[in-house]
């Protein structure tokens, strides 16, 4: 199948808001709220609920964060956002109480179907339950809901719902055990298991 970008039309597709609201959100969001220069909390939380957001009590936002559309945004009380941490919410995020989610960590609510020549955009929201911790750089796919109090650990990639209570590990990292020269006799048997 070849891809055909050319064809490719998401003008179906709102967002919600409307077309000047997104413009003064881009601005706002650039040279205020993504600023390292704002350090009131209470600022971004109050800019974030005139453009639409849902935020509770005691919210936590630290600099350098995205949000795509705070109009499909919605935060509990005493919620953690931690530095440069991305979501990128094309539909409704929906974060619980007590949720934290660590530097750089990245909410994906938007991808493409790659099976059709078209790309088709395919959008689907993403819920936090309360008590979660998404680490850093961890990354949570479109349509993922994440159980009360599991843990999301740095560097994961999530496209299935987590249940309450989990942890979620990437894969192990085997070492060898050292960084010196094979003799003749065991070289062989070295370069086969660095390759399982």
């Amino acid at each position: 199948m070849q891809r055909r970008l050319d064809l490719y039309d998401n003008s179906d597709f709102d967002p919600g808001g409307n077309s000047w609201r997104r413009v003064l959100w881009y601005f706002a969001s650039l040279f205020v709220f993504e600023s390292g220069w704002m350090p009131l909390l209470s600022l971004k939380c109050w800019l974030l609920r005139k453009f639409g957001a849902t935020i509770g009590h005691g919210v936590v936002i630290k600099p350098h964060v995205r949000i795509k559309y705070p109009w499909n945004l919605s935060i509990g009380d005493h919620v953690w956002i931690g530095e440069e941490a991305w979501i990128d919410n094309l539909v409704t995020v929906t974060i619980h109480s007590h949720a934290v989610l660590s530097q750089g960590a990245y909410l994906c609510t938007g991808s493409h179907n790659h099976r059709v020549p078209t790309f088709d955009l395919v959008v689907k929201p993403i819920v936090i339950q309360s008590g979660v911790w998404v680490c850093a750089r961890a990354v949570i796919l479109p349509g993922v809901t994440l159980g009360e109090n599991c843990v999301i650990a740095a560097g994961c990639v999530v496209e299935r719902d987590v249940p309450q209570g989990a942890m979620v590990r990437p894969a192990a990292v085997r070492c060898s055990d050292s960084r010196s020269a094979p003799n003749s006799s065991s070289e062989s048997t070295s370069a086969d298991s660095m390759d399982s």
